[in-house]
This record gives structure tokens, C-alpha cells and sequence, in this order.
């Protein structure tokens, strides 16, 4: 019998000890403990991540915004820290400009442990801390950052708010500009196009902006001339005479004779006479019996060229058939002859690299069709030469927008 009680008392107090136990009861106040945290630093995570939307212009939606009364909202205040409308289009612009987020107040027992958070966890969030009598109280700083009344009033704060605040430039309003849409143009051959008074227009082209070489407008001539302030002091029985724009100085002349059916053309790269077949003499199914000459000469103050059509290796011959005239034209069939082109043709490919042909002057582009006289660029880079060159941009491209091909090319700027 005694044995029997004896065990009866020892079961009663191991379960006496296993229910009311100091371990056991320090077990359930950790629990308790570490369930409130995870719950006020969800708050704080859940105004940070609204906060964060806020500013990148979104919305963030989660069930947690409801649960703790979580709002983001642009507050901005004028120069006398009242608040205004955040409309920087407007006529006064505001001189402020917040982005606010804000939460349920906390229960004043919650105060500590919320700030043990926000100084474990948030701080370097700034602005992040918790509302009380007109201050922010933030985590980890020893600073208190004060509300302005008007921000106050307006959101209508209250003690234990968590609340995040971040300062921002308010943007310029993007300024478009419209115009009226017109219908493009294609423009004759010594035009060029121009928007003007609201629709497009062609407009004869200004031959003096493109005056090259030595050469200067003449008001009176109204066209380019040989400019006699650039001519050369030439040295011994040497003369300065204009080749493809440009003053030379070059020997005299010599005779030179040729056989009947040829005559004497002198080579502006040599500057050399040379005897080629006379074009005068050359058989032909035109019922033109004689081409007259148009063929580009010099001006006064000059040594002027022969007063004969004669092209060049990369020129072709072309005769009006009503007027009997006859021009040189490029013919881009001859890049590939030596006598035109010395180099390979296939070596001026690229996107540094093209052809172009070297127009003498504005007056010889008006029989080229497919060019005007705006596409071509008379400069010091750009050879005058009646042959095709090839331009190389070097570390540049070409502007495929500006060349025509063969005929044109223009390096980036």
C-alpha cells in the first residue's frame, strides 16, 4: 500500500512539473515575443515597399496597405511652407516637394520595440522613424526631424504614425512643338527647297555660297569669278593661270602639232598638251554635223582654256540634238579603266570610303541629271579635278544621307 502512494506521488509531481515548469514557461514568452516583432516589422516593410512604388510612379498593392491603414502621397508646399498643388506646368511652381508615406498609429507599448527594429533593420532609410508631437523620431540616429505644420494639419498626423518622408525635385514640363505637316516637294534642277511661311517652297539656289577655290562672287556678273587678291607672284617666265577654280602657277605653253584628224588638249593634271581625236571629226549618226561647244572655260583676269569640248578618261560626250551643243558628263561605266581611276576600284568600298567625282564648277552640274548643285560640296577637300576620287574618312564614316554615289561624298562631321 505504500508503494502503491508512493508512485501515485511521484507520477502527480513529474506532470505537475512538466506543465508548470520555469523552462517551460520562458518557452512561451520568447514565442510571444518574436510573433510581435515579425508583425511591427512587417509594418515597416510594407510602408517602405508602398513608399519605394510611390516614387518610381506605380502602386503597391498588397493586402498589408489595408491592414495597416498604409498611404503614399505627394505633398508639396509653396515658398511660405504652405501647401499647393503639385503642378509644375503651372504659373507658380512649388518651391517644395515631398513624397509621404504614412501607417495606423501604434499602441504606445509598441513604441520601444518598434524603434529597436528601425534601428536594427532601417538604419539607413533616413526619414523612416516614428511620428510624435510634431517630430520624427528615426531609428539608429540621434537627429529628430521636424514636420512642417502644414504638412501636419494637412495629413492630419497623429502620435505613434510610422512615417517615411523623402524630398524630391519636381520636374520641367516637356515643351512639344507642333508645326503644320506639309506635303514634300521634289525641286527643278538649280533650286533648292525651303519651309517657308508654313509650307514647303523652291527657291533658286544662291550660286555665291558656293563659290570654291580662288574664286568670288560678282555681284554684277551674278556668278563665281576668279578672285585676282589670291593670285599668285609667280617666278621666273611662270604664269598664274586658274586650274578648276584654283590659281596655279605653270610654265608657258609650248606648241605642240598634231596630226589632222586630232587636235592639241591640254591635261590639267600634267598641265602637259596632249593630242586627242578631234571630236568635231568623229563619225556620228547625229544629223548635228558639228557639236558646238559648251565647255567650261575661265573668267577675265585668266588664262582661259581651249575653246573646244574636250573630256577628260572618266567623261563621256553628250549632244543636244535640237541645239547641236555638246557637254562632258561623268561616266561612271569608266572607275574601273587605269586611265580614269589609277587605284582599284574595289579598295574605295567601305563605310569610310567612296567615290566622288571632281565637278569643276556649279555651271557644269546643271547637265548631270540626278544632282543639283546643293548635293555637291565645293572645299579644299573635295578635288576640282573632271575625274572620279576617292574620299576617305579615315576613322570617320561617310554621310550616306549627304553622298550620291558616284558622284558625291561627305564625311561625318
Amino acid at each position: 500500500m505504500n508503494i502503491f502512494l508512493v508512485l501515485l506521488i511521484s507520477v502527480f509531481m513529474a506532470g505537475y512539473y512538466m506543465f508548470f515548469g520555469p523552462s517551460t514557461r520562458i518557452n512561451e514568452q520568447e514565442t510571444e515575443y518574436a510573433i510581435s516583432v515579425a508583425d511591427l516589422r512587417s509594418i515597416a516593410e510594407c510602408a517602405i515597399a508602398a513608399h519605394n512604388a510611390q516614387i518610381a510612379g506605380g502602386v503597391f498593392e498588397d493586402i498589408c496597405t489595408a491592414q495597416y491603414g498604409i498611404k503614399s502621397e505627394f505633398v508639396c508646399l509653396d515658398s511660405r511652407l504652405g501647401v499647393t498643388a503639385c503642378d509644375s506646368a503651372g504659373v507658380k511652381r512649388p518651391k517644395y516637394s515631398f513624397i509621404i508615406t504614412t501607417t495606423d498609429p501604434l499602441h504606445t507599448s509598441d513604441y520601444n520595440d518598434m524603434m529597436e527594429i528601425l534601428e536594427q533593420n532601417f538604419s539607413t532609410s533616413g526619414t523612416l522613424g516614428i511620428y510624435q508631437d510634431g517630430i520624427v523620431i528615426a531609428g539608429g540616429t540621434t537627429a529628430k526631424r521636424s514636420v512642417p505644420d502644414a504638412i501636419q494639419k494637412n495629413l492630419n498626423l497623429e502620435n505613434g504614425q510610422i512615417i517615411y518622408m523623402t524630398h524630391y525635385e519636381a520636374p520641367d514640363p516637356e515643351r512639344v512643338f507642333t508645326g503644320t505637316v506639309a506635303d514634300d516637294i521634289i525641286c527643278p534642277v538649280g533650286t533648292t527647297k525651303t519651309y517657308r511661311f508654313g509650307r514647303w517652297q523652291c527657291i533658286g539656289y544662291n550660286l555665291k555660297t558656293s563659290c570654291g577655290g580662288d574664286t568670288v562672287w560678282d555681284s554684277t556678273l551674278m556668278e563665281c569669278v576668279p578672285d585676282e587678291s589670291r593670285k599668285p607672284l609667280c617666278s621666273g617666265e611662270q604664269t598664274a593661270v586658274i586650274v578648276d577654280n584654283v590659281w596655279e602657277c605653270i610654265n608657258p605653253f609650248g606648241e605642240r602639232k598634231c596630226p589632222s584628224n586630232m587636235l592639241a588638249r591640254l591635261n590639267y593634271e600634267t598641265l602637259e598638251w596632249e593630242c586627242v581625236e578631234d571630236p568635231n571629226k568623229v563619225k556620228t549618226t547625229s544629223k548635228c554635223a558639228t557639236a558646238g561647244s559648251r565647255a567650261i572655260r575661265g573668267r577675265g583676269g585668266a588664262t582661259l582654256r581651249l575653246a573646244t569640248t574636250s573630256c577628260t578618261d572618266c567623261e563621256k560626250m553628250i549632244i543636244d540634238e535640237s541645239t547641236c551643243d555638246a557637254v562632258c558628263v561623268p561616266d561612271e561605266t569608266k572607275l574601273a579603266s587605269p586611265s580614269c581611276y589609277p587605284g582599284r576600284a574595289s579598295e574605295c568600298t567601305g563605310a569610310s570610303r567612296a567615290f566622288y567625282f571632281g565637278f569643276p564648277n556649279s555651271a557644269y552640274i546643271a547637265n548631270v541629271s540626278g544632282i543639283s548643285v546643293s548635293d555637291v560640296p565645293f572645299d579644299s577637300s573635295h578635288s576640282q579635278n573632271r575625274k572620279f576620287n576617292c574620299m576617305d574618312c579615315g576613322t570617320g564614316t561617310i554621310d550616306t544621307s549627304k553622298s550620291v554615289y558616284p558622284y558625291t561624298a561627305v564625311c561625318n562631321n
